[in-house]
Protein backbone atom coordinates (compact mmCIF):
# COMPACT_ATOMS: atom_id res chain seq x y z
CA UNK A 1 0.00 0.00 0.00
CA UNK A 2 2.83 2.32 0.76
CA UNK A 3 4.46 1.69 -2.57
CA UNK A 4 1.30 2.25 -4.46
CA UNK A 5 0.65 5.50 -2.55
CA UNK A 6 4.10 6.96 -3.01
CA UNK A 7 4.28 6.59 -6.75
CA UNK A 8 0.84 8.02 -7.11
CA UNK A 9 1.67 10.96 -4.87
CA UNK A 10 5.03 11.36 -6.50
CA UNK A 11 3.54 11.20 -9.93
CA UNK A 12 1.07 13.85 -9.21
CA UNK A 13 3.77 16.04 -7.72
CA UNK A 14 6.03 15.50 -10.68
CA UNK A 15 3.21 16.24 -13.04
CA UNK A 16 2.44 19.52 -11.39
CA UNK A 17 6.02 20.62 -11.40
CA UNK A 18 6.41 19.49 -15.02
CA UNK A 19 3.31 21.43 -15.97
CA UNK A 20 4.64 24.61 -14.40
CA UNK A 21 8.23 24.40 -15.62
CA UNK A 22 7.50 24.65 -19.33
CA UNK A 23 5.44 27.79 -18.71
CA UNK A 24 8.23 29.54 -16.94
CA UNK A 25 10.75 28.47 -19.50
CA UNK A 26 8.63 29.48 -22.43
CA UNK A 27 8.22 33.06 -20.97
CA UNK A 28 11.30 33.72 -18.86
CA UNK A 29 10.86 37.57 -18.95
CA UNK A 30 7.10 37.94 -18.73
CA UNK A 31 6.19 41.06 -16.63
CA UNK A 32 4.50 40.91 -13.28
CA UNK A 33 0.77 41.04 -13.60
CA UNK A 34 -0.43 44.62 -12.73
CA UNK A 35 -2.63 45.14 -9.70
CA UNK A 36 -6.19 46.01 -10.28
CA UNK A 37 -6.73 49.83 -10.57
CA UNK A 38 -9.72 49.82 -8.21
CA UNK A 39 -7.60 48.23 -5.52
CA UNK A 40 -4.90 50.96 -6.02
CA UNK A 41 -7.48 53.77 -5.77
CA UNK A 42 -9.06 52.31 -2.69
CA UNK A 43 -5.66 51.98 -1.03
CA UNK A 44 -4.88 55.66 -1.81
CA UNK A 45 -8.19 56.76 -0.31
CA UNK A 46 -7.63 54.61 2.74
CA UNK A 47 -4.14 56.15 3.15
CA UNK A 48 -5.54 59.69 3.02
CA UNK A 49 -8.39 58.95 5.42
CA UNK A 50 -6.20 57.14 7.90
CA UNK A 51 -4.86 59.18 10.84
CA UNK A 52 -6.74 62.36 9.76
CA UNK A 53 -4.39 63.06 6.86
CA UNK A 54 -7.26 64.62 4.86
CA UNK A 55 -7.85 67.14 7.62
CA UNK A 56 -4.21 68.22 7.59
CA UNK A 57 -4.28 68.59 3.80
CA UNK A 58 -7.38 70.79 3.92
CA UNK A 59 -5.92 72.94 6.68
CA UNK A 60 -2.72 73.44 4.66
CA UNK A 61 -4.68 74.49 1.58
CA UNK A 62 -6.69 76.95 3.70
CA UNK A 63 -3.57 78.53 5.25
CA UNK A 64 -1.88 78.90 1.87
CA UNK A 65 -4.95 80.46 0.28
CA UNK A 66 -5.34 82.90 3.19
CA UNK A 67 -1.71 84.03 2.92
CA UNK A 68 -1.90 84.74 -0.81
CA UNK A 69 -5.19 86.60 -0.41
CA UNK A 70 -4.03 88.78 2.49
CA UNK A 71 -0.46 89.47 1.35
CA UNK A 72 -1.28 92.56 -0.80
CA UNK A 73 -3.38 94.06 1.98
CA UNK A 74 -0.65 93.48 4.59
CA UNK A 75 1.98 95.12 2.36
CA UNK A 76 -0.17 98.23 1.93
CA UNK A 77 -0.77 98.46 5.66
CA UNK A 78 2.94 98.14 6.45
CA UNK A 79 3.78 100.93 3.99
CA UNK A 80 1.11 103.15 5.48
CA UNK A 81 2.39 102.49 9.03
CA UNK A 82 5.96 103.34 8.07
CA UNK A 83 4.90 106.62 6.48
CA UNK A 84 2.76 107.47 9.50
CA UNK A 85 5.76 106.84 11.73
CA UNK A 86 7.94 109.08 9.55
CA UNK A 87 5.31 111.80 9.62
CA UNK A 88 5.00 111.57 13.39
CA UNK A 89 8.77 112.08 13.69
CA UNK A 90 8.46 115.33 11.76
CA UNK A 91 5.49 116.45 13.87
CA UNK A 92 7.36 115.58 17.07
CA UNK A 93 10.35 117.63 15.98
CA UNK A 94 8.16 120.58 15.11
CA UNK A 95 6.21 120.38 18.38
CA UNK A 96 9.43 120.27 20.36
CA UNK A 97 10.60 123.54 18.80
CA UNK A 98 7.23 125.21 19.25
CA UNK A 99 7.26 124.37 22.94
CA UNK A 100 10.68 125.96 23.38
CA UNK A 101 9.47 129.15 21.71
CA UNK A 102 6.27 129.37 23.69
CA UNK A 103 3.70 128.56 21.02
CA UNK A 104 2.75 126.52 18.01
CA UNK A 105 3.51 129.41 15.61
CA UNK A 106 -0.06 129.22 14.28
CA UNK A 107 0.34 126.05 12.26
CA UNK A 108 -2.63 123.69 12.44
CA UNK A 109 -2.32 119.97 12.97
CA UNK A 110 -1.40 117.89 9.99
CA UNK A 111 -4.51 116.19 8.60
CA UNK A 112 -4.74 112.41 8.43
CA UNK A 113 -4.56 110.76 5.04
CA UNK A 114 -7.66 108.62 4.31
CA UNK A 115 -7.11 104.87 4.22
CA UNK A 116 -6.22 103.63 0.76
CA UNK A 117 -4.96 107.05 -0.43
CA UNK A 118 -1.19 107.41 -0.28
CA UNK A 119 0.81 110.40 -1.46
CA UNK A 120 4.18 109.72 -3.05
CA UNK A 121 6.99 111.02 -0.90
CA UNK A 122 8.65 113.94 -2.68
CA UNK A 123 12.30 114.97 -2.74
CA UNK A 124 12.13 118.74 -2.20
CA UNK A 125 14.83 121.41 -2.35
CA UNK A 126 14.33 124.64 -0.39
CA UNK A 127 16.92 127.31 -1.20
CA UNK A 128 17.26 129.75 1.67
CA UNK A 129 15.69 127.04 3.83
CA UNK A 130 17.51 128.12 7.01
CA UNK A 131 15.99 131.59 6.81
CA UNK A 132 12.82 133.05 8.32
CA UNK A 133 10.19 131.88 5.84
CA UNK A 134 12.23 128.95 4.53
CA UNK A 135 12.61 127.27 7.91
CA UNK A 136 8.85 127.34 8.53
CA UNK A 137 8.30 125.85 5.09
CA UNK A 138 10.83 123.11 5.87
CA UNK A 139 8.92 122.27 9.06
CA UNK A 140 5.73 121.75 7.09
CA UNK A 141 7.38 119.66 4.39
CA UNK A 142 9.09 117.46 6.98
CA UNK A 143 5.83 117.01 8.87
CA UNK A 144 4.19 115.95 5.61
CA UNK A 145 6.77 113.19 5.23
CA UNK A 146 8.86 114.54 2.34
CA UNK A 147 12.64 114.28 1.91
CA UNK A 148 13.92 117.85 2.27
CA UNK A 149 17.25 119.30 1.13
CA UNK A 150 18.02 122.78 2.47
CA UNK A 151 20.51 124.92 0.54
CA UNK A 152 21.72 128.04 2.38
CA UNK A 153 24.88 130.14 2.58
CA UNK A 154 23.85 131.48 6.04
CA UNK A 155 24.16 135.15 5.15
CA UNK A 156 20.79 135.77 6.80
CA UNK A 157 19.79 132.18 7.55
CA UNK A 158 20.53 130.53 10.91
CA UNK A 159 21.33 126.90 11.62
CA UNK A 160 19.29 127.20 14.79
CA UNK A 161 16.17 127.53 12.64
CA UNK A 162 16.52 123.97 11.31
CA UNK A 163 18.74 122.20 13.82
CA UNK A 164 15.75 120.36 15.32
CA UNK A 165 15.73 118.29 12.11
CA UNK A 166 19.38 117.20 12.49
CA UNK A 167 19.54 113.43 12.74
CA UNK A 168 16.37 112.90 10.74
CA UNK A 169 17.29 110.72 7.74
CA UNK A 170 14.82 112.64 5.55
CA UNK A 171 16.58 115.98 6.18
CA UNK A 172 19.77 117.26 4.57
CA UNK A 173 21.48 120.63 4.98
CA UNK A 174 23.98 121.88 2.40
CA UNK A 175 26.04 125.04 2.88
CA UNK A 176 26.07 126.40 -0.65
CA UNK A 177 25.60 129.69 -2.51
CA UNK A 178 23.02 129.39 -5.29
CA UNK A 179 25.11 131.73 -7.44
CA UNK A 180 27.14 128.57 -8.10
CA UNK A 181 25.50 125.56 -9.83
CA UNK A 182 24.67 122.42 -7.89
CA UNK A 183 23.81 118.91 -9.09
CA UNK A 184 20.94 117.15 -7.33
CA UNK A 185 18.03 114.85 -8.15
CA UNK A 186 14.77 116.43 -6.99
CA UNK A 187 11.02 116.57 -7.58
CA UNK A 188 10.25 120.13 -6.42
CA UNK A 189 12.26 123.31 -5.92
CA UNK A 190 11.14 126.15 -3.63
CA UNK A 191 13.48 129.01 -4.54
CA UNK A 192 13.57 131.43 -1.60
CA UNK A 193 17.28 132.29 -1.54
CA UNK A 194 17.82 136.06 -1.43
CA UNK A 195 18.15 138.64 1.34
CA UNK A 196 14.72 140.21 1.72
CA UNK A 197 15.20 143.12 4.13
CA UNK A 198 16.67 146.52 3.17
CA UNK A 199 19.52 146.24 5.67
CA UNK A 200 20.67 142.98 4.14
CA UNK A 201 20.10 143.49 0.42
CA UNK A 202 21.66 146.97 0.50
CA UNK A 203 24.76 145.58 2.24
CA UNK A 204 26.06 144.18 -1.06
CA UNK A 205 23.70 145.25 -3.85
CA UNK A 206 25.74 143.61 -6.62
CA UNK A 207 25.66 140.28 -4.80
CA UNK A 208 21.90 140.74 -4.25
CA UNK A 209 21.16 141.09 -7.95
CA UNK A 210 23.56 138.22 -8.76
CA UNK A 211 21.62 136.04 -6.32
CA UNK A 212 18.34 136.99 -7.98
CA UNK A 213 19.63 136.45 -11.52
CA UNK A 214 22.36 133.78 -11.39
CA UNK A 215 20.77 131.92 -8.50
CA UNK A 216 17.44 131.74 -10.30
CA UNK A 217 19.16 130.66 -13.53
CA UNK A 218 20.94 127.84 -11.72
CA UNK A 219 17.78 126.60 -10.02
CA UNK A 220 15.79 126.79 -13.26
CA UNK A 221 18.55 124.82 -14.96
CA UNK A 222 18.30 122.19 -12.23
CA UNK A 223 14.53 122.05 -12.68
CA UNK A 224 14.93 121.65 -16.45
CA UNK A 225 17.47 118.81 -16.10
CA UNK A 226 15.51 116.85 -13.47
CA UNK A 227 11.97 117.66 -14.61
CA UNK A 228 11.23 119.20 -11.21
CA UNK A 229 8.48 121.73 -10.56
CA UNK A 230 9.95 125.15 -9.70
CA UNK A 231 8.42 127.81 -7.44
CA UNK A 232 9.87 131.33 -7.38
CA UNK A 233 9.21 133.49 -4.33
CA UNK A 234 9.04 136.95 -5.83
CA UNK A 235 7.95 140.06 -3.95
CA UNK A 236 5.40 142.83 -3.81
CA UNK A 237 8.34 145.16 -4.45
CA UNK A 238 7.98 144.41 -8.16
CA UNK A 239 5.06 146.87 -8.03
CA UNK A 240 7.42 149.63 -6.84
CA UNK A 241 5.63 152.67 -5.38
CA UNK A 242 2.25 151.71 -6.84
CA UNK A 243 -0.25 154.02 -8.45
CA UNK A 244 -2.88 151.26 -8.27
CA UNK A 245 -4.42 150.40 -4.90
CA UNK A 246 -4.86 147.61 -3.97
CA UNK A 247 -2.39 145.92 -6.30
CA UNK A 248 -3.54 143.17 -8.67
CA UNK A 249 -1.27 140.72 -10.43
CA UNK A 250 -2.05 142.42 -13.75
CA UNK A 251 -0.49 145.69 -12.54
CA UNK A 252 2.96 146.20 -14.09
CA UNK A 253 4.25 148.49 -11.39
CA UNK A 254 5.71 151.96 -10.89
CA UNK A 255 9.41 151.42 -10.25
CA UNK A 256 12.73 153.18 -10.04
CA UNK A 257 15.29 151.03 -11.91
CA UNK A 258 18.31 153.00 -10.61
CA UNK A 259 17.42 153.55 -6.95
CA UNK A 260 19.10 152.15 -3.85
CA UNK A 261 16.47 149.40 -3.58
CA UNK A 262 16.62 148.45 -7.27
CA UNK A 263 19.09 145.61 -6.70
CA UNK A 264 16.24 143.78 -4.98
CA UNK A 265 13.21 145.10 -6.86
CA UNK A 266 14.67 144.79 -10.36
CA UNK A 267 16.42 141.56 -9.45
CA UNK A 268 13.08 139.97 -8.59
CA UNK A 269 11.49 141.34 -11.76
CA UNK A 270 14.32 139.76 -13.76
CA UNK A 271 13.86 136.49 -11.87
CA UNK A 272 10.19 136.46 -12.88
CA UNK A 273 11.18 137.07 -16.50
CA UNK A 274 13.65 134.17 -16.44
CA UNK A 275 11.06 131.90 -14.84
CA UNK A 276 8.47 132.60 -17.52
CA UNK A 277 11.04 132.25 -20.32
CA UNK A 278 12.05 128.81 -19.04
CA UNK A 279 8.37 127.91 -18.84
CA UNK A 280 7.60 129.03 -22.40
CA UNK A 281 10.86 128.02 -24.04
CA UNK A 282 11.92 124.88 -22.13
CA UNK A 283 8.53 123.72 -20.85
CA UNK A 284 9.66 123.82 -17.22
CA UNK A 285 6.77 123.58 -14.75
CA UNK A 286 6.90 126.85 -12.81
CA UNK A 287 4.96 128.75 -10.15
CA UNK A 288 5.39 132.42 -9.15
CA UNK A 289 4.38 133.90 -5.78
CA UNK A 290 4.54 137.61 -5.01
CA UNK A 291 4.98 137.82 -1.25
CA UNK A 292 3.77 140.82 0.73
CA UNK A 293 5.06 141.84 4.18
CA UNK A 294 5.33 138.80 6.43
CA UNK A 295 6.11 138.55 10.13
CA UNK A 296 6.50 135.84 12.74
CA UNK A 297 9.00 133.88 14.83
CA UNK A 298 12.57 133.45 13.53
CA UNK A 299 12.68 136.82 11.78
CA UNK A 300 16.14 138.35 11.83
CA UNK A 301 16.62 140.81 14.65
CA UNK A 302 17.34 144.41 13.61
CA UNK A 303 16.84 143.67 9.91
CA UNK A 304 15.29 147.03 9.13
CA UNK A 305 11.76 145.75 8.55
CA UNK A 306 9.15 147.66 10.46
CA UNK A 307 7.59 144.84 12.48
CA UNK A 308 10.88 143.36 13.68
CA UNK A 309 12.21 146.85 14.41
CA UNK A 310 9.20 147.78 16.55
CA UNK A 311 9.16 144.48 18.46
CA UNK A 312 12.92 144.45 19.15
CA UNK A 313 12.87 148.11 20.23
CA UNK A 314 9.92 147.52 22.53
CA UNK A 315 11.58 144.55 24.23
CA UNK A 316 14.82 146.51 24.69
CA UNK A 317 12.92 149.45 26.17
CA UNK A 318 13.91 151.70 23.27
CA UNK A 319 11.66 154.23 21.49
CA UNK A 320 9.78 152.88 18.48
CA UNK A 321 11.25 154.48 15.35
CA UNK A 322 8.73 155.73 12.77
CA UNK A 323 10.09 157.07 9.47
CA UNK A 324 8.31 160.00 7.83
CA UNK A 325 4.89 160.98 9.16
CA UNK A 326 3.85 157.40 9.86
CA UNK A 327 0.89 157.53 7.49
CA UNK A 328 2.40 155.08 5.00
CA UNK A 329 0.25 151.97 4.82
CA UNK A 330 1.16 148.34 4.45
CA UNK A 331 -0.29 144.93 5.23
CA UNK A 332 1.11 142.14 7.38
CA UNK A 333 0.58 138.42 7.02
CA UNK A 334 1.61 135.80 9.53
CA UNK A 335 4.24 133.33 8.33
CA UNK A 336 1.99 130.25 8.76
CA UNK A 337 -0.53 131.76 6.33
CA UNK A 338 2.23 132.40 3.80
CA UNK A 339 3.54 128.82 4.02
CA UNK A 340 0.02 127.51 3.42
CA UNK A 341 -0.19 129.69 0.34
CA UNK A 342 3.18 128.60 -1.04
CA UNK A 343 2.31 124.92 -0.67
CA UNK A 344 -1.14 125.42 -2.22
CA UNK A 345 0.51 127.15 -5.17
CA UNK A 346 3.15 124.43 -5.62
CA UNK A 347 0.57 121.63 -5.50
CA UNK A 348 -1.92 123.46 -7.72
CA UNK A 349 -2.11 123.65 -11.50
CA UNK A 350 -1.76 127.42 -12.01
CA UNK A 351 1.47 129.21 -12.91
CA UNK A 352 0.67 132.61 -11.46
CA UNK A 353 1.87 135.09 -10.48
CA UNK A 354 -0.22 135.12 -7.30
CA UNK A 355 -0.29 137.78 -4.60
CA UNK A 356 0.21 136.15 -1.20
CA UNK A 357 -0.48 138.64 1.54
CA UNK A 358 -2.98 139.87 4.08
CA UNK A 359 -5.27 142.58 2.72
CA UNK A 360 -5.69 144.06 6.20
CA UNK A 361 -4.10 147.52 5.96
CA UNK A 362 -2.32 149.43 8.75
CA UNK A 363 -0.51 152.73 8.91
CA UNK A 364 2.89 152.75 10.59
CA UNK A 365 1.44 154.61 13.55
CA UNK A 366 -1.36 152.05 13.94
CA UNK A 367 1.19 149.26 13.86
CA UNK A 368 3.28 151.02 16.51
CA UNK A 369 0.24 151.22 18.78
CA UNK A 370 -0.49 147.49 18.36
CA UNK A 371 3.13 146.69 19.24
CA UNK A 372 2.95 148.93 22.30
CA UNK A 373 -0.15 147.13 23.52
CA UNK A 374 1.53 143.75 23.04
CA UNK A 375 5.07 144.47 24.26
CA UNK A 376 5.22 147.57 26.46
CA UNK A 377 2.41 150.08 26.83
CA UNK A 378 4.87 152.67 28.17
CA UNK A 379 7.00 152.66 25.00
CA UNK A 380 7.44 155.98 23.23
CA UNK A 381 7.49 156.77 19.50
CA UNK A 382 10.23 158.74 17.72
CA UNK A 383 9.89 160.18 14.21
CA UNK A 384 12.83 160.12 11.80
CA UNK A 385 13.38 161.28 8.24
CA UNK A 386 11.94 158.89 5.68
CA UNK A 387 14.24 156.54 3.77
CA UNK A 388 14.87 156.75 0.03
CA UNK A 389 12.36 155.02 -2.27
CA UNK A 390 10.06 154.14 0.63
CA UNK A 391 6.64 152.91 -0.50
CA UNK A 392 3.60 154.90 0.53
CA UNK A 393 0.94 152.24 0.03
CA UNK A 394 0.99 148.48 -0.05
CA UNK A 395 -2.09 146.27 -0.07
CA UNK A 396 -2.58 143.04 -2.03
CA UNK A 397 -5.62 142.08 -4.04
CA UNK A 398 -5.83 138.35 -3.31
CA UNK A 399 -9.04 137.55 -5.20
CA UNK A 400 -7.06 135.43 -7.69
CA UNK A 401 -5.54 133.31 -4.92
CA UNK A 402 -8.93 132.91 -3.27
CA UNK A 403 -10.53 131.71 -6.49
CA UNK A 404 -7.80 129.48 -7.94
CA UNK A 405 -5.87 128.32 -4.88
CA UNK A 406 -8.69 128.38 -2.35
CA UNK A 407 -6.32 130.32 -0.09
CA UNK A 408 -6.62 133.34 2.14
CA UNK A 409 -4.88 134.36 5.39
CA UNK A 410 -6.52 133.27 8.62
CA UNK A 411 -4.38 134.80 11.37
CA UNK A 412 -4.86 138.46 12.29
CA UNK A 413 -2.08 140.77 13.44
CA UNK A 414 -3.34 140.71 17.03
CA UNK A 415 -3.29 136.89 16.99
CA UNK A 416 0.10 136.44 15.38
CA UNK A 417 2.09 139.27 16.95
CA UNK A 418 2.24 137.73 20.48
CA UNK A 419 3.83 134.57 19.00
CA UNK A 420 6.51 136.66 17.36
CA UNK A 421 7.06 138.70 20.55
CA UNK A 422 7.54 135.51 22.58
CA UNK A 423 10.19 134.29 20.14
CA UNK A 424 12.01 137.64 20.16
CA UNK A 425 11.97 137.80 23.96
CA UNK A 426 13.48 134.35 24.15
CA UNK A 427 16.24 135.23 21.69
CA UNK A 428 17.03 138.74 22.99
CA UNK A 429 16.74 138.18 26.72
CA UNK A 430 17.59 134.50 27.24
CA UNK A 431 20.04 133.82 24.43
CA UNK A 432 21.66 137.26 24.53
CA UNK A 433 21.35 137.54 20.76
CA UNK A 434 22.40 141.10 20.04
CA UNK A 435 22.48 143.38 17.09
CA UNK A 436 24.13 142.05 13.94
CA UNK A 437 23.75 138.39 14.84
CA UNK A 438 21.88 136.59 12.10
Amino acid sequence: MKQLHKPAGGGIGHYRRDAEIPTSKSHPYSPKQPKHSNRSLSKSINYILREQRLLFILVGILIGSTFFLLQPILSRLSTSDSRSAASSVGIWSRDRVFKTTGGNYGFGKTGRVPVGIERRRMRVVVTGGAGFVGSHLVDRLMARGDDVIVIDNFFTGRKENVMHHFGNPRFELIRHDVVEPIMLEVDQIYHLACPASPVHYKFNPVKTIKTNVMGTLNMLGLAKRTGARFLLTSTSEVYGDPLEHPQKETYWGHVNPIGVRSCYDEGKRTAETLTMDYHRGAEVEVRIARIFNTYGPRMCLDDGRVVSNFVAQGIRKQPLTVYGDGKQTTSFQYVADLVNGLMALMEGEHVGPFNLGNPGEFTMLELAEVVKETVDSSATIEFHENTADDRHKRKPDISKAKELLNWEPKISLKQGLPLMVSDFQNRILNEDEGQGQY
